[in-house]
């Protein structure tokens, strides 16, 4: 949960031309953030910010609960098919032997984690900078692999956020989505409206426009930097504000339980009123979207996304 903001890694070491040769576009995903991305990481932690239960997954493959935030997929998942990967991105955590599996990427995205250590330490969960040790982590293992130069053509070539600083290059950083426009954010604050909340969407539009700013600095202060800012406000504002538009049926309310605050624990089997057919609901469950609503914004994004891949 936290502030509802994710980040993807990928490698980029092979052409266009592989995706005709049956090849995925890129070699590998690396993938960090909080519960829009996670797949299971808190699944090993003693945390209640959990979805490794029913009815999360249950659209998934084999109606399996991973620990995905959602009914089904995630926009990363949709990402991963569309670069040509035929599986994805297992979570770090869940790696016993954490050698030539990660020649296919991981995902370190742990849900409540933040921008801040205190948001993720609070739930017992991983924070960003935890994130990136583990990500160092796999940098190593992957120098033993494959030796140090491929290892550094590797991490320079990816698309990564925060990590100018051990090799990284090509970074995409998404926006904060419109955060009054989440169930649970309009039954908190809402007060008593079915309206989006206009003081949290303009704190994320404030943000926003400062990721911008800061983002078009560091382009011109860091040699050989190529940054990409991933826009999530509009395309989920779309879906949120025009759902028919869109072929979705219901906007404010999400699928699970009254669909009005449910989340992790809160959203499970026995939660009473559970929507039959979550492809009608932009949201899964109070603050994250369905696998339908994801597979909206997972085509925005690697639209978006294009250049760091060109």
């Amino acid at each position: 949960m936290g502030h509802a903001t994710y980040f993807f890694t990928s490698f980029l070491l092979v052409s266009v031309l592989n995706v005709a040769k049956g090849q995925p576009l890129v070699p590998a995903l690396f993938i960090f953030g909080d519960s829009v991305v996670d797949v299971g990481n808190n699944n090993h932690l003693l945390t209640i910010v959990k979805a490794n239960f029913p009815p999360y997954g249950r659209d998934f493959n084999n109606h399996s609960s991973t620990g995905r935030f959602c009914n089904g997929k995630l926009a990363t998942d949709y990402t991963a098919e569309s670069l040509g990967f035929t599986s994805y991105p297992p979570p770090y955590l869940n790696l016993d032997v954490k050698g030539t599996n990660l020649l296919n990427g991981a995902n370190f995205a742990s849900a409540a984690s933040g921008y801040y250590d205190s948001t993720a330490k609070l739930y017992h969960t991983i924070p960003l900078s935890k994130q990136l040790e583990h990500y160092k982590e796999s940098q190593n293992i992957l120098v033993g692999i494959v030796g140090q130069s491929n290892a550094s053509s590797i991490i320079s070539g990816a698309i990564h956020l925060n990590l100018y600083a051990l090799g990284a290059r090509r970074i995409g950083v998404t926006t904060l989505p419109p955060m009054g426009c989440l169930p649970a954010a309009i039954t908190l604050f809402g007060s008593g409206s079915n309206e989006c909340v206009v003081r949290l969407n303009s704190d994320a539009v404030n943000f926003n426009k400062k990721l911008n700013t800061t983002s078009q600095s560091l382009q011109k202060s860091l040699s050989g930097l190529k940054l990409v800012i991933l826009d999530i406000y509009q395309p989920l504002y779309d879906l949120v504000t025009k759902p028919s538009e869109n072929g979705f049926f219901e906007a404010r309310k999400a699928c699970c339980g009254t669909g009005l605050l449910e989340t992790s624990i809160l959203c499970n089997k026995k939660s009473v009123g559970t929507c039959a057919n979550a492809s009608e609901y932009v949201f899964w469950d109070g603050f994250h979207p369905s696998e339908a609503a994801n597979k909206v914004l997972a085509g925005d994004l690697l639209a978006a996304g294009i250049s760091l891949i060109s």
